[in-house]
Formats: C-alpha cells, structure tokens, sequence
C-alpha cells in the first residue's frame, strides 16, 4: 500500500493508502464529499536497518578519520584436526 494525498479545496489535504497504481487524478473527499485532486510529494523512504546505518556511518567516517590500529588483524583459525587416524595419511596441499 502507497500513501497518496489529495487536497480538497474546503477541508484542505488529506491522505489515502491505495495499492501502487490505483491513485486517479482525483477522489471524492471523506469529509464533505467534493472532488479532491491528487498533490504530488516528495516519496517517503524508510529508513534502513540500523546495521546497515552504522556501515554507511563507519564508511563515511573513514573518508576523514581513518581507524588506527596498533597491529595487524589476527589470522583466521586454522581447522581442527581431523578426528580420523587415517585421514593423517593424506597427502596435504
């Protein structure tokens, strides 16, 4: 559902919420029953998800006050070793 709004000339703006494509040119107003015409406004956008702000906030620091770090970043844990004796026999890459 989209929320479209309309202006009657006596009782001013209103709102409608209407399937996408459904709003016409004009509609009969709630209140007094005159022919209302559709205002065209600005779309109304979400906001996104908070991870989503804090990656495009901590990306737009960064362009002006990169993060120091005092050593590099740990290396990824290697695999636990295999619980099958015979799989030591393999050969390894």
């Amino acid at each position: 559902m989209v929320t479209y709004r309309y202006r009657c000339s006596g009782c001013g703006p209103f709102d409608l919420a209407l399937p996408m494509g459904h709003a016409g040119p004009e509609r009969p107003c709630a209140e007094c029953g005159d022919t209302a015409r559709r205002v065209f406004t600005a779309p109304s956008l979400g906001r996104p998800g908070s991870p989503l702000t804090r990656a495009l906030d901590a990306q737009a620091a960064s362009a002006h006050e990169p993060q120091v770090v005092s050593r590099p970043a740990a290396p990824p844990p290697r695999p636990a070793a295999p619980r099958d004796p015979r799989h030591a026999k393999l050969p390894r890459p």
